[in-house]
């Protein structure tokens, strides 16, 4: 029988549940046995308890009670990505060298896995391993509904280097939506701390939604600027500083330019049609300037998709025009 121990997270684990990183580490942990070790104070996560749906971070502690450590090692899952799979997500590489690759993320993907997630870029990751021993981690995320470049790390060297990028603010990214409305300044920093609130259930809403300015709210900044306006509507390009969930929905809505599509933040007004309708969130993750560990600084675009350009083109909007760069 094995002894209690810490494990420390590692960066390519950074931001993902608690029971995600067990199904990851621990694949013979079932689910009900997770929640009573959690239940009973056996798990902790920095010495405080946890809960399945916590998330951690690189570098902090999870305790491993007795008769866990002997699974703790994580099998080669290359196998579980069926071909039709791989197939798909190699189709969406955008760029790749021997430390990064980036993808164009479509929109309803998710990035990770969960309860209620039947497909998520996590899980096709080994299908992007190509001629690497090791298997790809996560840096960053994308919500569900955005599309865009999402970046990858080929190896725990570069993915420790581009989670500190991340967290500190070194990579430039550019985010492109067609919002409601017209924001009364043509460009701007919106300056609104965010925090999560627990939110009732319901079509279309979900339980998770983030506030302005709630008690334990955390600092939350976004450039922006109007590309092209269009009788009701606006394509504007964003600049988050920070990478808070949902901030830029959040801040669109703040400035009274909800983006369309969004039915969790637009307050009706994100429902404005055409012809064409509106089909899906109109948040798009342009462009990503990426350090890299053994190279100069690469920038990786990702073309709107077809939904995205039959609104550009009802509107009138042309996204090859000088100045749709970012703010």
């Amino acid at each position: 029988m094995s002894r209690v121990r810490l494990a420390t997270v590692g960066p390519g684990d950074h931001d993902i549940r608690l029971d995600r990183w067990f199904r990851r580490h621990f694949p013979d942990l079932g689910h009900g046995r997770l929640e009573k070790l959690l239940r009973t104070g056996q798990i902790r996560v920095d010495g405080g308890r946890a809960r399945a749906s916590t998330r951690v971070a690189a570098g902090c502690s999870v305790r491993i009670p007795p008769g866990l450590a002997e699974s703790s090692a994580t099998p080669d899952r290359r196998s579980a990505v069926s071909a039709s799979d791989a197939e798909f997500i190699r189709s969406r590489v955008l760029f790749i060298d021997e430390d990064v690759i980036a993808i164009d993320k479509p929109a309803g993907l998710a990035v990770q896995g969960g309860s209620k997630v039947k497909a998520s870029v996590d899980g096709m990751l080994d299908a992007l391993r190509f001629d690497g021993d090791e298997r790809p981690r996560l840096v960053h995320r994308l919500d569900k509904d955005t599309s865009g470049v999402l970046a990858v790390a080929r190896t725990r060297r570069a993915a420790a280097i581009l989670v500190a990028a991340f967290r500190e603010g070194r990579v430039e990214k550019e985010y492109w939506a067609l919002v409601a409305g017209v924001p009364t300044a043509p460009r701007g920093i919106v300056d609104l701390p965010l925090a999560k609130t627990a939110m009732p259930g319901g079509a279309g809403t979900g339980r998770e939604r983030v506030a302005a300015n709630p008690p334990g709210a955390k600092r939350a900044r976004t450039a922006y600027a109007v590309v092209a306006e269009a009788r009701r509507v606006s394509w504007l390009s964003l600049a988050p500083e920070t990478g808070r969930t949902h901030q830029i929905r959040v801040h669109c809505q703040a400035i009274g330019a909800p983006i369309l599509g969004d039915r969790k933040y637009g307050s009706g007004a994100e429902r404005i049609d055409g012809p064409p309708p509106v089909t899906r969130l109109m948040l798009h993750a342009r462009r990503l300037v990426l350090p890299r560990p053994n190279g100069a600084p690469v920038t990786v675009t990702a073309p709107l998709d077809e939904a995205m350009r039959e609104q550009w083109s009802f509107w009138g909007f042309d996204e090859a025009i000088p100045g749709a760069g970012a703010p």
